[in-house]
């Protein structure tokens, strides 16, 4: 499987990983998971439909994290990605905390993926 990341990916990391050190080290292992199950599997992730858009767009949510101790998978943290299946390609969307933002960025999915 081959990992790309939009720019605005980047930037969400880099904000999160002032206030959670471990946030690479939480997507490295999201990525390991990914790579072997790229497809949804409730409960951990979905698929985000009603976008009028073809691409398979899919959120996780439930990403272990070694910044929240003893939480296990309930971190908080959200990833919100475009896999594409016969290209073997997963594009990183967003990353965010369910207490800074309720939502993922429709805007950000259909301005990179109409």
């Amino acid at each position: 499987m081959i990992f790309e990341e939009l720019d605005v990916f980047r930037k969400d990391l880099k904000k999160l990983s002032k206030k959670y050190r471990s946030i690479y080290e939480d997507v490295d292992v999201v990525k390991k998971v990914l790579d072997v199950y790229p497809d949804e599997r409730s409960p951990f992730s979905f698929r985000i439909d009603n976008l009028g858009i073809n691409t398979c767009i899919i959120k996780v949510k439930k990403i272990a994290s070694k910044s929240f101790k003893g939480k296990g998978i309930q971190s908080g943290f959200r990833i919100v990605y475009a896999h594409f299946p016969d290209d073997k390609i997963i594009i990183l969307i967003e990353i965010y905390h369910k207490s800074h933002k309720d939502v993922e960025d429709r805007d950000r999915i259909l301005s990179n993926f109409k």
